[in-house]
């Protein structure tokens, strides 16, 4: 029978929630969105494909960064409206040059950051 992406649940704008985490550490490492073609291509290629919000476009993580996501696993939310995309990343899997895109804290009513940037 096989897998079918019409038979996620998406939003009014035709998109899904999906969270990267790193398959080895079990460390979250980015949300971004994405559509039924996006999921397709990432299935298909092993290279995980978003949507772009800004740019109206697929956005293949790592394309011009190297800052790579294999797809290891895709699992389902339980009401099939949120991805868990579990990945190898390679390198930072935020575009500020971060481990993760959740570097900042809420600690005492103050931000505290987590981490910095990465070298090279």
């Amino acid at each position: 029978m096989g897998f079918d992406v019409a038979t996620l649940v998406y939003d009014e704008r035709g998109l899904i929630p999906a969270i990267a985490q790193d398959a080895q550490t079990g460390e979250v490492l980015m949300m971004a969105w994405m559509n039924a073609e996006s999921v397709a291509r990432t299935l298909d290629t092993g290279r995980v494909t978003y949507w772009s919000r800004s740019r109206q476009a697929f956005w293949v993580k790592g394309e011009s960064s190297g800052h790579v996501q294999a797809l290891l696993d895709l699992r389902l939310d339980c009401d099939r409206d949120c991805l868990l995309v579990q990945v190898k990343q390679t390198g930072p899997a935020c575009h500020t040059n971060r481990r993760s895109c959740f570097y900042t804290s809420v600690r005492d009513g103050e931000e505290v950051e987590l981490m910095t940037p990465m070298i090279g």
